[in-house]
């Protein structure tokens, strides 16, 4: 049967928080009348807050609506048959007004031994960044469970754990298990796995509208937390290259690439099994497949369905997209160990 799908659009999923702020309206986003939308939820598929595609004949449908009518062709058919109707990411704008918790994501073992789907790996961009803002990823060193424990019980946790300073442009890749924390005065793009599982360690004791902290999660994280130290920078290396594109994160999850250009430019997906998704993280863009043309401007993404033999990237000036699809070659075969990918993203000088 010829297929009818084309790029899709979708709405975004405002989400009040304690720590949020207002930066999403330099972008052209209204939501009067949230006074501290600290998420957009460009892109989901989590159980109450699926994404409603906004283009189209498939306008007012929810992103898992349309995948349990076009399954593979969609999303392709090895993702399919994994996940099913369930879109396996969730991609994310995070306006950091205030410091948000710090916290830990099991991985998938430990989440589903607590009757969860499954965990959370994850990584930022950094959109926008304050001259003092700070991000907190990982330890500084090695640390003990005990030494962790009695850090948290005294109230001197952040002396245990590695901050810096990021800029704009800047890249985090957050595997489950790692201790992490966006400061105050950060805009960041995120891409994750599909799971809202967090473990609040430390809240920094504050109290919200009716004055109740939040609530900690500090057994559930013990088991969750890899206590390994970092070297150097926590950031991810790499070369951003005008009109041309670059790998930022590559894991049995997601593989994420930065497309950088001023000009337009064709992409090949013959060889591929994946959807793509496009998410603009800079300028005014538009995605052009399936005969279908979709504008984007910063904040919004666009899903091109895997049943797409190639897209043409076009521009208004300089823009700046995240690329992000999922590399299903091998899934037949023996998978990756976690050796295997972590060691690109872990003690890497900046």
């Amino acid at each position: 049967m010829p297929s009818t799908l084309y790029p899709l659009k979708f709405l975004p999923l405002y989400k009040q928080v304690i720590w949020g702020g207002n930066r999403l309206k330099d972008y052209g986003f209204h939501y009067e009348p949230l006074p501290n939308c600290g998420e957009l939820w460009a892109l989901s598929s989590v159980e109450g807050h699926e994404s409603v595609i906004a283009n189209g004949f498939l306008a007012e449908n929810t992103l898992n609506e349309a995948i349990e009518i076009y399954m593979g062709d969609l999303v392709g058919d090895k993702v399919y048959n994994r996940y099913g109707t369930e879109f396996p990411l969730l991609v994310k704008l995070i306006d950091a007004a205030r410091d948000l918790s710090i916290q830990v994501h099991p991985g998938d073992e430990l989440a589903q031994q607590r009757g969860m789907a499954r965990g959370k790996t994850e990584m930022w961009y950094v959109m926008q960044a304050d001259p003092e803002a700070r991000l907190i990823s990982g330890f500084r060193r090695d640390t003990t469970p005990e030494e962790y424990t009695a850090a948290l019980a005294s109230g001197h946790l952040t002396d245990l754990l590695h901050a810096e300073q990021p800029a704009p442009g800047d890249v985090y890749f957050i595997p489950a298990g790692r201790v992490h924390a966006l400061g105050k005065g950060l805009m960041v793009a995120e891409i994750q796995q599909t799971s809202d599982c967090t473990y609040r360690i430390y809240d920094y004791d504050r109290v919200d509208a009716d004055g109740h902290k939040r609530q900690l999660h500090t057994a559930e994280a013990m088991d969750a937390i890899d206590f390994g130290g970092i070297k150097g920078s926590a950031a991810t290396r790499y070369a951003a290259r005008r009109n041309q594109t670059v790998t930022l994160a590559d894991c049995p999850y997601f593989t994420t690439r930065l497309v950088d250009f001023d000009q337009p430019m064709h992409k090949n997906l013959e060889d591929q099994d994946s959807f793509v998704i496009y998410l603009c993280i800079g300028g005014l863009a538009a995605v052009k497949s399936l005969e279908t043309i979709v504008p984007m401007h910063t904040g919004e993404c666009v899903l091109v369905p895997a049943v797409a033999d190639s897209v043409e990237l076009f521009c208004e000036g300089p823009a700046k997209l995240l690329e992000v699809t999922v590399d299903t070659t091998g899934w037949n075969d023996a998978p990756r160990t976690e050796g295997d990918w972590m060691a690109q993203f872990v003690g890497m000088e900046a």
